[in-house]
């Protein structure tokens, strides 16, 4: 059997070498060289194309708007997440820790589509008799999956030729290889020549495919950084392991909202949709405590509530602790500052704990009111009234910002029986919400106000 005559590039500046190199001989970068299929001579041919071009450039004003229909998946929080459904000749990308429930996610999906459409499942990592014990245990409908034990691109491409699926699940992109390469399975080049393959494969047969992607240690997706830019969605499967409930997550996303979430709980039977999430997030005190502020976050286009926990206590050490969990370290650094300078309360001298109770990750700047007030409510030991809520960007200066879908967050707060809500000024509804009172605010010095009294912040 011929060899293949491979050739070599380096990641960085894109030179290409006739052997392997640790170190490129261009930008001198170290472990960039990585195999690649030799172009032929007619790709590689310089100087422009002499042959017959098979498309003409169109003004975009001459194309027809017409809205690509979606095939729902019957999984109502995976359409959430993707916009409506699955776009055919779409590419999504699920990446999450091992043992997270991906490949349960997937062949409960493919289920679910399976019934109604054509559906196709490739697993490099299980044997069939392991996938079929899954689905007894899961109790699906094993004659709606249509499955096949296969790591090499070109069979895997063959036998969607011949099968004609409307979707596709490859699990996972590590374990395929293409034959044009020498190196090992889960390589870079193999991962990035493997995926250009079957993303190539699904626009022209129009097929959505789903690549299951393994993650580093840092939580990114393994493989090479291209991988994610030729795909077309990307969603993380993310749990903080001390509980029962996953959250997938768009991080990218070009036919929907970015940062979508969609909510699901681990059971015996697998994933149950979560279609409620506020309610698993809320507090179950009997009464007030002290540190503790309801806040409304916006996950892409869901509002969800959520409880911040503070916790202060003066510290014996020399540099006090800053415990964030939840919440960006940085912002805490920022309203502790803001705290101070602000709101007369020093805690240099006070170690400071803060917490978004239920393993949720928060970064919009909305609840940076609510983490001042849970910082000042511990301080102080003094609890806020009951079914209250609270949002808002604070500025270095003191000034409550306003957030963007405001008014949605009110409607979600005032569905779930909350009576009183403390908003930037700017974000009061023109209308009144029934049985919601919202205060507008300006200053954090009104907020303390508000919350606490005058005279006693």
């Amino acid at each position: 059997m011929a060899r293949n005559k491979n050739a070599f590039q380096c990641e960085n500046c894109g030179v290409r070498l006739s052997k392997w190199a640790g170190q490129c001989p261009d930008c001198k970068g170290w472990n960039c060289i990585v195999e690649t299929a030799a172009e032929s001579p007619s790709r590689a041919r310089l100087g422009g194309y002499s042959g017959q071009l098979s498309n003409e450039i169109k003004d975009l004003s001459s194309i027809d708007d017409q809205s690509v229909e979606r095939l729902p998946v019957g999984v109502g929080e995976i359409d959430r997440v993707l916009g409506g459904g699955i776009v055919p000749g779409s590419v999504i990308l699920l990446g999450g820790d091992p043992g997270i429930g991906k490949s349960t996610l997937l062949l409960q999906l493919v289920a679910a589509l399976g019934a109604r459409s054509r559906c196709l499942y490739i697993t490099g990592e299980e044997s069939l008799e392991q996938l079929g014990m899954r689905g007894r245990r899961l109790g699906l409908d094993l004659a709606a999956i249509r499955c096949l034990t296969e790591t090499s691109v070109q069979q895997i491409l063959g036998h969607a030729d011949r099968e004609q699926p409307r979707l596709l699940v490859v699990d996972s992109i590590q374990t395929v290889f293409t034959e044009l390469l020498e190196s090992a399975p889960g390589s870079v080049s193999q991962v990035r020549e493997s995926a250009a393959a079957l993303v190539r494969w699904a626009k022209e047969k129009g097929c959505c495919v789903v690549l299951v992607g393994h993650v580093t240690k840092e939580g990114a997706l393994a493989g090479p950084r291209v991988l994610e830019h030729m795909v077309d969605t990307v969603l993380y499967f993310e749990s903080d392991g001390s509980n029962r409930y996953r959250v997938v997550r768009a991080v990218k996303n070009r036919f929907g909202a970015v940062n979508e979430l969609g909510m699901f709980a681990m059971t015996g039977k697998g994933l149950k949709e979560v279609k409620n999430p506020s309610a698993i997030f809320l507090s179950g005190h009997s009464k007030p405590v002290s540190g503790s502020i309801i806040t409304v976050v916006r996950e892409g286009t869901r509002p969800i509530l959520l409880e911040v926990q503070a916790l202060v206590d003066p510290s014996h050490l020399n540099n006090p602790r800053r415990v964030a969990l939840g919440l960006e370290h940085n912002r805490l650094a920022m309203m502790l500052a803001v705290l101070h300078r602000h709101g007369g309360v020093a805690l240099s001298d006070h170690d400071v704990f803060i917490n978004v109770v239920g393993g949720m990750r928060v970064t919009e700047t909305g609840a940076d009111l609510p983490m001042l007030l849970a910082l000042y409510s511990s301080f102080r030991d003094r609890a806020v009234e009951d079914r209250m809520i609270c949002f808002g960007e604070v500025g270095l200066s003191g000034e409550v910002r306003p957030v963007h879908d405001g008014e949605q967050r009110l409607r979600e707060a005032a569905g779930h029986g909350y009576t009183r809500a403390l908003v930037p000024a700017a974000n009061v509804p023109r209308k009144s919400l029934p049985g919601l009172r919202v205060t507008p605010l300006n200053h954090i010095a009104d907020a303390l106000e508000e919350i606490f009294g005058p005279g006693k912040k």
